[in-house]
């Protein structure tokens, strides 16, 4: 048997996928609602600026990994245009239905795929361009998802990797006391559910700080990684390149 951990606890690795989906077949309906609120609106700033270091031309193929409820999905179809591919996945239904709803309501059909990160059904250099937001620090083997991720992009492809990090420490007590405090309340109060964004500020704390990612990255092959630290660290976007 072999161990990890689901927030501050330590669980069974089989343990855990079936924790973190439920977790968010718990807030799947109110997800964008709470992004909101708890971010006081940056995320749709760090998502934007996600899609402006992506890069993307007419035609490019992207696969959205942990893709929830389609914003990068959305920004990236305008991108790469008719003639592009993006698809839309994510490891948990009730995240994928509420993002697939929300793309078609918008008139927009894109692939949409129910699938794991570490292992992912999807030929070798299949992409010009991978993405996850926000869904990295939930997966249980961190390295092999990101080997994944190298495997199905081109050669000169891009990795985007947006998701919470290691704050700037002057913020940090205040920063705590806001993760532990506060938000718990405001998920008990807009979400009905307390314990999952708990688990939210604690799977931030274990997650890879930003050098710790970068090498990560590195080990899984990418040749190249630039970390950009946004809201003073709160999120980092990490670019790799595959060599």
């Amino acid at each position: 048997m072999s161990n990890t951990h689901f927030g501050y606890q330590t669980v069974d690795e089989k343990e855990k996928s079936g924790r973190v989906r439920g977790v968010f077949d718990s807030v799947a309906s109110r997800y964008d609602v709470m992004n909101d609120l708890m971010s006081m609106g940056l995320h749709r700033l760090w998502k934007a600026y996600t899609v402006t270091i992506a890069g993307l031309r007419p035609g490019d193929r992207v696969l959205d990994i942990a893709g929830g409820t389609g914003d990068l999905a959305r920004a990236f179809a305008k991108k790469v245009g008719p003639r592009g591919l993006v698809v839309h996945t994510d490891i948990n239904e009730a995240m994928l239905r509420q993002g697939r709803n929300r793309l078609l309501d918008e008139g927009l059909v894109l692939p949409t795929t129910l699938c794991d990160a570490e292992k992912l059904p999807f030929p070798d250099a299949s992409f010009d361009l991978v993405s996850v937001a926000f869904g990295l620090r939930n997966m249980t083997h961190k390295d092999q998802a990101l080997a994944e991720m190298n495997r199905v992009l081109r050669p000169g492809g891009k990795l985007l990797v947006l998701e919470f990090s290691k704050v700037a420490k002057p913020l940090e007590k205040a920063y705590d006391f806001y993760s532990f405090k506060v938000l718990p309340r405001i998920g008990q109060v807009v979400a009905g559910d307390a314990e999952s964004y708990r688990y939210l500020a604690e799977s931030i704390r274990m997650h890879p700080g930003q050098q710790e990612l970068k090498a990560l990255m590195k080990t899984a092959g990418f040749s190249h990684v630039d970390v950009h630290n946004l809201s003073a660290g709160v999120v980092a976007l990490h670019v790799g390149i595959k060599c």
